[in-house]
């Protein structure tokens, strides 16, 4: 349900501020893609994750829609790179997302009751997929949903930011860019014998 990957544009902007989140001693799961150890040993982690600004059924119920945006089939997904941890502390940073996030959330819990009697954390899977496919395809757009579309639209924004800056994330994409080497790899070709005899260059 992620739709599409974020555009190069961002790359930069979205970096920065995963660098930025980094620092932050609290993340359970969430790592930045670029941390590199340099005595090899892991960093403490603390057994839970503390919201910073979410009250608890409000991260319960992000938790949930960032699952929902990018699933674990057959592969790592938002819940095993702990994006709902990077979108609070990042909604903890950024005034100017707080009541966006939490209108969109009281949102979605209203819109749920309404069509199924239940909060969304508390609605079937299936009922919960039904409101976000209304929310994330054109084609299955409804009247009335338009506070959610853009919300929605919010939520995914920072869920691939979250997992594409992650450890697991980058490693998904397999970029060499973000690998770190203790020494050299040398030559991937080391027993072809034109690549053990190649010419000096000329300068």
């Amino acid at each position: 349900m992620a739709g599409q990957g974020m555009e190069r544009r961002e790359v930069l902007r979205v970096m920065a501020l995963a660098a930025a989140a980094s620092q932050f001693p609290g993340f359970r799961r969430w790592a930045f893609a670029c941390d590199h150890l340099a005595d090899g040993a892991l960093q403490p982690r603390p057994a839970q994750y503390t919201p910073q600004f979410f009250n608890p059924h409000e991260y319960a119920s992000l938790e949930r829609l960032t699952e929902l945006i990018l699933p674990s089939d057959g592969s790592p997904g938002a819940n095993e790179a702990g994006v709902s941890e990077f979108v609070d502390f990042m909604v903890w940073s950024d005034p100017s997302l707080q009541y966006r996030f939490r209108y969109g959330l009281a949102w979605l819990d209203a819109h749920a009751s309404n069509l199924h009697g239940k909060a969304f954390l508390d609605s079937g899977a299936d009922q919960q997929t039904s409101i976000l496919e209304h929310l994330a395809y054109k084609d299955r757009y409804r009247q009335g949903e338009e506070d959610g579309r853009a919300f929605f639209s919010l939520a995914r924004e920072y869920t691939l930011m979250g997992f594409y800056t992650s450890k697991v994330g980058l490693e998904q994409l397999d970029f060499p860019g973000f690998k770190f080497y203790a020494e050299s790899p040398g030559c991937p070709h080391g027993g072809d014998p034109e690549h053990l005899h190649l010419p000096r260059p000329k300068y």
